[in-house]
């Protein structure tokens, strides 16, 4: 069973950066399509950024694009979102999350069997 842990969040003024990780355990990442979601407080999870295992193509949504970068260095057990210019509404819970499914169709919630416990990440004015 696959299990994820986040680390990293954390409260930063707009503008300012953070990295987030997601360690696996139970399993590597071998084989797995990778992803990030967040929710802020009222509102709906959303996708944020995706990565395939194959070829690693990254996919975001458009309002992190240029900002987010999402990417899994060591292709085993380890997956980041490097998050820089950061702004106040990107302030919510980041979750890691996994499938056992190299898809491209990767945005949507229930695709995903996995999910981290989740990040809070607070921008400030």
């Amino acid at each position: 069973q696959l299990q994820l842990v986040e680390d990293g969040g954390g409260l930063v003024q707009a503008g300012g950066s953070l990295r987030l990780s997601c360690t696996a355990s139970g399993r590597t990442f071998i084989y797995f399509g990778l992803g990030w979601f967040r929710q802020a407080p009222g509102k709906e999870r959303e996708f944020v950024a995706a990565i395939r295992w194959s070829g690693g193509s990254t996919y975001y949504a458009d309002s992190v694009k240029g900002r987010f970068t999402i990417s899994r260095p060591n292709a085993n057990n380890t997956l980041y979102l490097q998050m820089n210019t950061l702004k106040p509404e990107d302030t919510a819970v980041y979750y890691c999350v996994a499938v056992d499914l190299d898809t491209d169709y990767n945005r949507i919630v229930p695709l995903y069997d996995y999910w981290g416990q989740g990040a809070q990440v607070t921008v400030s004015s």
